[in-house]
């Protein structure tokens, strides 16, 4: 998994998989969900992710078990 913000655009994005995006689906307005050929989520992004959350350049990372 890898998860990056982009300050310039304001956006954090979520990758789960290497696969090709097939579609994509703004599921709520500012969350994009991305697909690949088999319906599994390749990625998530959060546009304006400034306004929708603090610190949206700070990313904390913990398994939980």
């Amino acid at each position: 998994m890898k998860i990056w913000y982009d300050r310039e655009v304001d956006v954090i994005r979520i990758i789960f998989s290497n696969n090709p995006i097939e579609e994509s689906d703004e599921d709520k307005p500012g969350i994009v969900i991305d697909y690949d050929s088999e319906g599994n989520i390749v990625g998530i992004e959060i546009l304006e992710a400034s306004k929708r959350m603090e610190k949206p350049a700070s990313v904390e990372f913990e398994i939980a078990g």
